[in-house]
């Protein structure tokens, strides 16, 4: 099955860790990975921490990456923005970690009559934040999303309203939905494969959601592995649109077969 799979593309809440618990079978899969000749990265569609962040977190875990292997869908954003809307104004509704992360590529960003809205997943989300936003939109700014996951997976099996919840909620205020550029955008698609160097086919991403980690390879030569240590089930997929080309228990099936 993994023959010609030179690299992994991982997503990480619920499929290398949950919060702040690594998975058991994850150091064991990572090593597996790289003894086999492989590479792996890790992309998250969570944009409520920046690319640094994640690089902490995950070294407290006792995973050391370079700098490249850590993807996230605010860096899918930040470069379709640079390529088509270069000096235009953004008011950017998000943590201060995505402001941050906005700085570091030297966006303009304001808080007053912007040409653009980003929003990002909101941990911080203040009325005063919201209201600005929604009128902004209302009043014809150019509006996108970086991540259209509706709920962030937490220890315990617990869930928090994630990016696409808040922008149905700007929705129901303004009429507007934003198009979204994490996973499954094509945007996303398109980043992974200029980033990694790798041919579609030789790519795999391994995610636990089918709206986003696995629909984002749809209708493409990428494999989508659908693993069951997060947010779906098998349930979920007989009744979904998006099929995983596999499904498995978790990344330690992986590790077997490797």
């Amino acid at each position: 099955m993994f023959e010609k799979i030179k690299c992994f593309i991982l997503d990480m809440d619920g499929t290398i860790y949950l919060g702040n618990e690594l998975f058991p079978f994850t150091k064991d899969f990572l090593k597996k990975v790289e003894d086999t000749g492989r590479e792996y990265y890790f992309f998250t569609n969570n944009s409520s921490k920046s690319q640094q962040a994640y690089i902490e977190k995950l070294g407290k875990l006792g995973i050391q990456i370079k700098k490249d292997q850590m993807m996230t869908s605010s860096h899918v954003i930040v470069k379709y923005l640079k390529e088509h809307y270069e000096g235009k104004s953004i008011y950017v509704l998000g943590t201060q970690s995505l402001i941050q992360e906005f700085q570091y590529f030297d966006m303009n960003l304001t808080e007053e009559d912007p040409d653009i809205v980003v929003l990002g997943f909101d941990t911080t989300l203040t009325y005063e934040k919201l209201s600005k936003a929604c009128h902004y939109i209302r009043n014809g700014c150019i509006y996108f999303g970086i991540n259209p996951d509706w709920n962030c997976p937490m220890e315990g099996g617990a869930f928090i309203p994630d990016c696409g919840s808040i922008a149905k909620l700007i929705e129901a205020s303004t009429g507007r939905f934003p198009e979204f550029f994490g996973k499954p955008s094509k945007h996303t698609l398109d980043y992974i494969i200029q980033e990694t160097g790798y041919e579609p086919d030789e790519i795999a991403i391994v995610g636990d959601r089918l709206y986003t980690d696995i629909a984002v390879a749809d209708q493409s030569d990428v494999m989508s592995i659908l693993v069951l240590s997060g947010e779906s089930t098998r349930e979920d997929v007989k009744t979904s649109d998006v099929k995983p080309n596999v499904i498995l228990e978790d990344l330690s099936e992986i590790t077997k077969m490797l």
